[in-house]
Parts: C-alpha cells; sequence; structure tokens
C-alpha cells in the first residue's frame, strides 16, 4: 500500500486536473447536445470512456516507460500490430458514410489511429534519441520518413485527410524538436508541395476537394459550405457570456453539423461566450505547458522527445479543430482532444498521459 501512495504522490497533477476539467467541457457540451435530440447515450458512455481512460492512466503510470526505450522489438511489436489494424479497417470494418474508419465491437467503435498516434511517438523518440548526434544526416530523415509513411498511407486511403496531417504534424514536430537542419527543413517542405500537387489531381476524392475549395470560397450556403457557415453562425450567437447552457438555438434546433465531435467547440462558443472560450484555452494551454516542462525536465532524449511528440499531438490537433471551426481551415475531421465524444481518442490521450506519468514518476 505504501508503494502505491508513494506513486500516487509523484504524479503531475496539474495534467490530472487539467486533462479532467476539459473531459467536464465535454461532458457539459455532450449534455447539451443530448438536450436537442432527448438522447443522453454519448454522454452515458463518454463518462464511462473516461472512467476507463483515468484507471488506465493511472496503472500506466506504474508501468517503467524504460522499458520501452530499452527494448526496440517491442516497439517494433506494437508498431506492426498498428499497421496490421490499420490494414484490417480496408476488410473487416463496416463502411459508414463512405469510410472505413472504424472496427465496430458490439455497440462500441475502436479507432486505430488513435494507439498508432501513441505508438508512433514512442518509436520516432526511440529512433532520434540514439541518432540525435548525427541529425546532420538526411538519411535519418528518410529513414524515419518511412516508418511515417506506412501508417499514414493506410489512414489516407480510408479515407481519412485529418488523421494523415496529424501523422505528418507528428514526425515533422519530432524533427524539429530533435535539430534538423534549415537547408534539410526547406527540402522537406517543397517536396511536401510536390506531393500536395499529385494528391490534388490523383488522389483526393471529390468531396475531400469540395471542402477545401468551400474553405477558400464559402460561398455555396446550402452545399459544400453549409458547415462552416453553421459554425461562424453559432460562434458569433454566443457574443460574451454566451446564450446559457441547452440554449443554443444553432444547436437545439439542428443547425450545427456533428456538435457531438468534430464542432462541440462552436456548442461551448455559442452557450458559453467568449469568456467560456477563454476558459477553455487557459485550460488546455495549462495542460500543453505541463506536458513540455516534462520534456524540458528530462535528462535524457527518449522521455524528451516522447512528451514534445505528445505535445505535438495536442497542438495539432487542437489548432486544426479550432481553425475548421473558426473556419480558418478547412474540415477535415479532427475532433477536440479530451472534449469530443469518443472513446478511442479519449483512452487514447489518457495512455499517453499514464506514459508521461511514468516519466514524471521516475525523474527521467
Amino acid at each position: 500500500m505504501s508503494v502505491v501512495t508513494s506513486q500516487l504522490k509523484k504524479l503531475d497533477w496539474g495534467i490530472i486536473i487539467s486533462a479532467t476539467l476539459l473531459v467536464c467541457f465535454g461532458f457539459i457540451a455532450l449534455y447539451s447536445t443530448g438536450l436537442a435530440k432527448n438522447n443522453f447515450s454519448n454522454l452515458e458512455k463518454q463518462i464511462i470512456f473516461f472512467t476507463a481512460g483515468f484507471l488506465v492512466m493511472i496503472a500506466a503510470s506504474f508501468f517503467d516507460y524504460r522499458i520501452l526505450r530499452n527494448n526496440s522489438y517491442l516497439i517494433l511489436i506494437f508498431y506492426g500490430i498498428c499497421l496490421t489494424m490499420l490494414l484490417g479497417l480496408h476488410f473487416f470494418a463496416p463502411e459508414i458514410r463512405g469510410t472505413r474508419g472504424w472496427y465496430k465491437i458490439g455497440l462500441l467503435s475502436l479507432d486505430p489511429i488513435e494507439p498508432t498516434k501513441i505508438v508512433l511517438v514512442v518509436l520516432l523518440a526511440k529512433y532520434f534519441s540514439i541518432r540525435h548526434v548525427e541529425m546532420y544526416k538526411f538519411r535519418h530523415i528518410i529513414f524515419s520518413g518511412l516508418y511515417v509513411f506506412l501508417p499514414a498511407l493506410l489512414v489516407f486511403i480510408k479515407p481519412d485527410l485529418g488523421g494523415t496531417t496529424v501523422l505528418l504534424s507528428i514526425w515533422l514536430g519530432i524533427l524539429l524538436v530533435s535539430g534538423i537542419k534549415i537547408n534539410h527543413f526547406l527540402i522537406l517542405s517543397f517536396c511536401f508541395l510536390i506531393v500536395a500537387g499529385a494528391a490534388w489531381n490523383f488522389l483526393l476524392k471529390d468531396y475531400q476537394k469540395q471542402r477545401i475549395t468551400a474553405f477558400i470560397f464559402p460561398y455555396d450556403y446550402l452545399g459544400a459550405s453549409w458547415s462552416q457557415n453553421q459554425t461562424k453562425i453559432s460562434i458569433g450567437s454566443g457574443q460574451i457570456l454566451g446564450q446559457g447552457m441547452g440554449k443554443g438555438s444553432q444547436v437545439q434546433y439542428g443547425f450545427l453539423p456533428e456538435p457531438h465531435t468534430d464542432f462541440i467547440f462552436s456548442v461551448i462558443a455559442e452557450e458559453w461566450g467568449i469568456l467560456g472560450v477563454f476558459a477553455l484555452f487557459f485550460v488546455y494551454g495549462f495542460l500543453v505547458w505541463r506536458v513540455l516542462k516534462i520534456a524540458i525536465e528530462s535528462h535524457s532524449n527518449f522521455p524528451r522527445l516522447f512528451a514534445s511528440g505528445f505535445a505535438i499531438i495536442l497542438i495539432a490537433q487542437f489548432v486544426i479543430n479550432i481553425g475548421m471551426n473558426l473556419s480558418m481551415l478547412p474540415v477535415v475531421g479532427i475532433y477536440l482532444p479530451f472534449i469530443s465524444y469518443g472513446g478511442s481518442g479519449l483512452i487514447g490521450n489518457f495512455i499517453g498521459l499514464g506514459i508521461l506519468q511514468s516519466i514524471k514518476s521516475r525523474n527521467a
């Protein structure tokens, strides 16, 4: 019992409290969306997901992260499992609205991209932690990119443009933290532009192109631009204090699309106003700061790169999701971490926090 008590005292309670507060933001928003349909099943399931995720985080904090750091074969096994699950989507997952994105397990769904994000951060942290003095060699950028390319390709052809963007953001972010040379970064940027042009002409589906063109030319009010125009109305109507919980007209009358996932931020902005948005930003910023603090205080490269990589996941998804809601970025299907409905994402993020707690408690 003393071992358990000692471990709990070593945890970063700033991370735990801020993550829990973010989940509570989601609970309140899901309650509001439940009022609109008189159906609170999403809220009920999210409470179960949170409970499971919280327990997994505590359990993972007792796991010695150095087992991952010192065992390349274990990391590769996890990586292979993730690739297998992503590949299996194309054969075993049900097709929902033109995409095979989740495995159906009874009443629950499993999105394999969530564990893939964590495993990819672990793999890249391991790769660069033992090669940090050789970052001037371009081949390490190429080899690390191959590790990212395989899952990114499988996610892209789901199709999931948002998930692909996050995976590439993880790679690029860890490259920058690891100390990539400026000329190598410019080469990568040029290659990205070439690939993006080729993808537009040969790989993107029509509806994905419509989302991008609707972002640039948001005038198809009843068509491709509907979602983002409704989010702007929703956010703008919140003003300073908001319309009040359960009183947002866009939410309650069903004008706001996907209010429990992609556009849950618009629910918060409409019903809580600018003050609620500032509170959300403050709590999220505090969480990211605590994660980065672990990275800064780490005494070796692996924990520093893992913490940085997890912070990149949170920042990338937050920026893209908020950008979608504010019509500053095209709609690519990115949820708001810890807030949007979804068990795979919520539990996956708590697993990441659990590994961070393991790093923190062992003082890296």
